[in-house]
């Protein structure tokens, strides 16, 4: 039988504690708040999280006792998002969708089997939801910009995928692979996800999906707000909004391959 991978292990935790810091940023997050949302005793994450610190990838405010993303990572970064960023493409449409609808708009980019908030654009409305901020991570599936971009897969890819995830221990029976797959339908049909405040209640979402040059589904766009506000009467045109505003950003990044 072949033998693990030396090192592998840690590559994984290393993983979980900069994605774990990354979603709090740039509020910052103590140690103890980072074994809580990982698997780590607290000697290993303090002890990664101090060599992370070390090499420049975390920043660590002593007085407050937090932990932030740091200078290496924006660096790195940096030189990535001349591959994978669309922030100046997609700039456009959020702040449209915004003015538009008054709700928050978002940008959410797919990383493996999880949805990463990535940019925020505040509606006019005075009441908002702030179940999605700017790194927060949701599996495949959960939230709408999770629903959109799962029921765009290949159906294959889909059903693996529902197989495995077991969403429903941690998110809700709504997310068992039943009703999953009927959203999932629903989706397809609309061509947009609807969320029906499965995650807060009385929190609504609603997402469409950005396709990348090989016609994949990459990002998606989505609005949230209270439920008085997606109501079924209003949810086509909001839809509609989405699924313009979408295709606008795939456009613009077929055009620029």
């Amino acid at each position: 039988m072949a033998q693990p991978i030396q090192g592998a292990q840690v590559v994984s935790r290393v993983s979980d504690i900069l994605r774990t810091v990354s979603e709090r940023a740039p509020h910052g997050i103590s140690t103890a708040d980072v074994v809580a949302q990982t698997t780590l005793t607290r000697p290993t994450a303090h002890r990664l999280l101090t060599s992370l610190a070390a090499e420049g990838f975390i920043d660590h405010d002593a007085r407050k006792s937090l932990w932030y993303l740091g200078p290496e990572l924006y660096l790195i970064g940096s030189l990535a998002a001349e591959r994978y960023d669309i922030s100046a493409l997609a700039q456009e449409s959020l702040r449209t969708l915004a003015r538009e609808t008054g709700e928050s708009a978002f940008l959410s980019a797919r990383r493996g089997d999880e949805t990463v908030c990535l940019f925020r654009e505040e509606g006019s409305f005075p009441i908002r939801s702030f179940v999605l901020t700017e790194g927060i991570r949701f599996p495949l599936g959960v939230a709408s910009a999770g629903l959109v971009l799962l029921a765009h897969l290949p159906s294959d890819e889909a059903e693996d995928y529902l197989g495995r995830a077991h969403l429903s221990g941690r998110w809700g029976a709504q997310h068992s692979a039943v009703p999953l797959r009927e959203r999932i339908a629903e989706t397809r049909q609309t061509g947009y996800a609807v969320n029906p405040g499965l995650l807060v209640e009385g929190s609504w979402g609603m997402g469409a999906v950005v396709f990348d040059r090989a016609d994949r589904p990459a990002w998606a766009l989505s609005l949230t707000g209270i439920e008085s506000r997606f109501r079924p009467e209003r949810q086509p045109e909001l839809g509609r909004l989405l699924l313009e505003q979408a295709h606008l950003i795939t456009k613009k990044i077929r055009n620029e391959g």
